[in-house]
């Protein structure tokens, strides 16, 4: 996924001859189809078995990748984009259920997929550094893509079935859609924060690729090496910053994460040279990886059962601010300036700084989380709740298990 956000923008410049403009709308084509599809595929991970809505989106995901490695037009890569948007709905929203079937056993699993999405970010970088230019060109990396994305779908239908049955409905159960409405509304605050944050964050990182590309006049192995930093440092440090959050509360790690990401994101206007740019990249992934895992964490803690659905708005609400991201900064690139653009988007973060906590206090969840509890990954049941282990130990009675919804 992050080789081909990374590729796809450049690709379209290059190969298509995009304008800025086109390149954005490129972009939030996939963007908004996944916003389409992510509440369905919450609804289709809370009733079929998670891996295989997984595996599917995974073999969409390689559907796409082909259609970008024979695209000759803007219009195929427009096809292509929106194939992408509905396997990166089943995959995402299947994945990030799965691992929220544990949260209350173990508070730190949204920062340990974060380390490992990263981990696999970077591990692209440096194969489209290696391969990309001297060796497969654009069309090969793509083709080379779908074969990681068919890799993966084989992995998850060989892994173990999800373990237990979804709950079964009580008295006060509705419909799929009406379930995701009360959802939303139980959810609304978090989500706007999320919109609001994925707007300017998404807007940046355009921003960064443009002006590298078109500003700088770097390569693709000279940009990829700006990026390859701020992943790696990202990786390893989700799962430290997670003490920060365990140690200060989650309010205070966001405030101060979304503080220094509109500091950087205002100091990139000035940046000098693409060394520069790369060092406050590095600390600008860094806050984004302290914020992330706190939002989808307590996204599944108010979900409670219905992580599928919960997650679903979750990643509706960020691919929105997203595309819409995407494309004001292209608009803004081409309009304006660079420096300027930054400016808008800075400010834009630093809402986040009141909005965010703002968030955790209308959803009235726990600024600290429960200390993690060692419960072996098999005896989380799908409706995550943990049962007794082979060793006869059994979670902790006083977790949260989220605000009900039904």
């Amino acid at each position: 996924m992050e080789l081909l956000d990374f590729v796809v923008p450049l690709w379209a410049g290059f190969a298509l001859e995009a304008s800025a403009w086109q390149v954005g709308v490129l972009v939030a084509v996939e963007m908004t189809v996944s916003v389409l599809a992510r509440p369905a595929a919450g609804i289709l991970a809370d009733a079929l078995e998670r891996r295989l809505v997984a595996a599917a989106g995974a073999l969409l995901y390689a559907v796409s990748c082909v259609g970008y490695a024979l695209a000759a037009s803007l219009p195929t890569a427009y096809v292509a984009a929106a194939v992408g948007g509905v396997g990166g709905a089943l995959l995402w929203v299947a994945v990030r259920s799965i691992i929220g079937e544990r949260l209350t056993v173990d508070s730190r699993v949204y920062p340990r997929l974060l380390s490992r999405e990263e981990s696999g970010s970077w591990v692209a970088f440096v194969a489209g550094l290696v391969l990309v230019e001297p060796a497969l060109g654009y069309t090969g990396a793509f083709w080379a893509c779908s074969a990681a994305c068919v890799a993966g779908a084989i992995s998850l239908l060989c892994s173990p079935p999800r373990r237990g049955t979804p709950p079964s409905p009580g008295p006060g159960h509705r419909p799929a859609a009406a379930a995701l409405g009360h959802l939303g509304r139980a959810l609304r605050p978090m989500l706007l924060a999320i919109a609001l944050r994925s707007t300017a964050g998404a807007a940046i990182g355009y921003l960064l690729l443009l002006h590298l590309q078109r500003g700088l006049d770097l390569q693709l192995g000279q940009i990829a090496l700006v990026f390859l930093p701020g992943s790696i440092a990202a990786s390893v440090l989700a799962e430290r910053l997670h003490r920060s959050v365990l140690r200060y509360g989650r309010a205070r790690v966001l405030v101060g994460a979304s503080a220094a990401s509109s500091v950087l994101a205002a100091a990139l206007a000035a940046a000098p040279n693409p060394v520069v740019i790369a060092v406050l990249w590095v600390l600008s992934a860094t806050a984004l990886a302290a914020v992330t895992p706190v939002q989808q964490a307590v996204v599944a803690e108010v979900c409670g059962t219905s992580l599928g659905r919960g997650l679903g708005l979750y990643e509706s609400a960020s691919l929105t601010g997203g595309a819409v991201g995407a494309l004001l900064a292209g608009v803004l690139y081409q309009a304006s300036s660079w420096a300027a653009a930054c400016l808008v988007f800075a400010a834009i973060i630093l809402a986040g700084a009141v909005v965010l906590p703002w968030s955790l206090r209308a959803l009235d969840v726990v600024d600290i989380p429960h200390e993690d509890v060692t419960v072996p990954f098999a005896a989380t049941t799908r409706s995550g709740a943990a049962s007794a282990a082979p060793d006869g130990t059994k979670p902790r009675p006083d977790l949260p298990t989220g605000v009900p919804v039904h």
